[in-house]
């Protein structure tokens, strides 16, 4: 089995190689050992998940739009927009519906304006130098989407022959990808919004229900318009030699929460970062979090999940191996689960913690060595005299080395940090610009929950 995964990945990257004659409109650069290439533009991004829905009093793209220079100024790089399309009517849940029961696949919610409003949102978010994803719903539709009619044979049926629901989500039903027709269909689909739109690629929800090898296809259509950047709301390893760039940590945030309840210590995140690297290559993005749009609505706000250490696991997600999240509201504090089927707007009144996130922004673009992927360098585990306690670790890349420090508890301790000859040196601590001088023992007096990132 291995020697069959090597030889497929060997392929992948062959074919990934003859396909860049049709990349024409943004440079692709090879970084990496195996599969997907990366576009260069993600080597040192952050991606921001809007709820356009709840994001303003007018919940549309126009009320959003002067959002976008505030955005821009914070640092973020890639705006990942939850799905736009209209949402079914038929089974539909709570007044509003969930943005996940795609009724036309290639509209615009009329909630959210005018495909014109749309694309303007697209082209100002460029002249920024930021790009744009959109979620994608590629496992099951509304009842009522326009393919039921016309395309009846796409769906999975019971033995009666009525359309079925995966799992208890009753509002939608199941796409079925043994029909390659459907193949062609939800490609054509998504390479509207590429050629028409000019969005930088997808979000793809519950991407491990879909078979791989429909995403590997369907990467090569949407390649052929321009190099874009997939996110897979996945797990799984097989998703990364063609078709994905970057998937969920889902299992990271788990054992970060339970690290964060007094549940698991700081040697269950480094077990689970030698598994994940066990499972993926050191080029898969791995997209880091405290909070997103499932988390937020089903099971609880920043401090719900993480109490008086959600800026810590926050620094965390942004110095750790992987690419960080942030989700709407959380640069201004968001202390609700926003309604999920219901208009629910966010208070943005006070900016909580909108300049901590842009000094996170800024030491992730500044510092190579905390770059995605291969652009960035390895984590390397620094012991320290707490060691369920407080995660040491350092990352380098060429001439650059960040040094984290981050005291994963409601305790104060005084920690000793043991370094190597090639650490030492004169670093700068990223947030507040003091100098510290580094030796082979470093010393710190870590009240609870803090931490310290040095950077030379």
């Amino acid at each position: 089995m291995k020697k069959l995964i090597v030889l497929n990945l060997i392929i992948a990257v062959i074919f990934a190689a003859s396909c860049q004659n049709n990349q024409t409109e943004e440079k692709t650069e090879t970084m990496t050992e195996k599969g997907v290439q990366h576009p260069e533009w993600t080597k040192a991004s952050n991606i921001y998940e809007v709820n356009i829905r709840q994001y303003t009093v007018e919940g549309n793209f126009a009320a959003f739009m002067p959002h976008l220079e505030r955005l821009q100024k914070m640092g973020v790089d890639i705006l990942w927009l939850m799905p736009i399309n209209p949402i079914g009517e038929k089974n539909r849940k709570g007044t509003m519906g969930s943005y996940y029961a795609v009724k036309d696949y290639t509209a615009v919610n009329p909630e959210f304006g005018t495909m014109e409003e749309f694309k303007a949102l697209v082209q100002k978010a460029h002249e920024l130098g930021m790009h744009v994803i959109i979620d994608w719903v590629a496992n099951h539709t509304s009842w009522d989407n326009v393919w039921t009619i016309e395309h009846p044979d796409w769906y999975k049926k019971d033995s009666t022959g009525n359309f079925v629901s995966p799992y208890d989500w009753t509002d939608v039903i199941a796409l079925d990808y043994n029909n390659k027709e459907l193949w062609k269909g939800m490609a054509e689909a998504m390479k509207f919004w590429v050629a028409e739109a000019d969005i930088d690629g997808f979000r793809c929800d519950v991407a491990m229900l879909v078979e791989t090898p429909f995403w590997d296809s369907v990467r090569v259509v949407l390649d052929s318009v321009k190099p874009v950047f997939m996110l897979a709301e996945a797990e799984e390893p097989s998703h990364h030699e063609k078709a994905f760039d970057a998937n969920y940590s889902w299992e990271m945030f788990h054992t970060m929460k339970a690290v964060a309840k007094g549940e698991k210590n700081v040697n269950d995140i480094w077990s689970r970062i030698q598994l994940d690297d066990s499972l993926f290559g050191p080029e898969v993005y791995r997209m880091r979090f405290t909070s997103n749009h499932d988390e937020n609505s089903w099971n609880g706000t920043d401090l719900e999940s993480f109490g008086d250490g959600m800026r810590t696991f926050a620094v965390l997600t942004w110095v750790m191996k992987g690419f960080p999240l942030i989700y709407s509201g959380q640069e201004a504090g968001l202390n609700k689960r926003l309604s999920f089927f219901e208009k629910d707007t966010i208070n943005w009144e006070q900016l909580h913690a909108e300049e901590f996130y842009t000094q996170l922004a800024t030491i992730k673009r500044e510092n190579p060595a905390l770059w995605n992927g291969l652009y960035g360098g390895p984590m390397e585990v620094l012991k320290n005299n707490h060691a369920e306690k407080i995660f040491s670790f350092v990352r380098s890349k060429d001439n650059n080395t960040v040094i984290s420090v981050l005291n994963l508890s409601n305790d104060t301790l005084s920690a000793e940090i043991q370094l190597d000859k090639s650490h030492i040196g004169s670093y700068t601590n990223a947030f507040t610009g003091e100098k510290v001088e580094v030796s082979e023992k470093l010393s710190l007096n870590l009240a609870p929950w803090q931490y310290y990132i040095l950077k030379k």
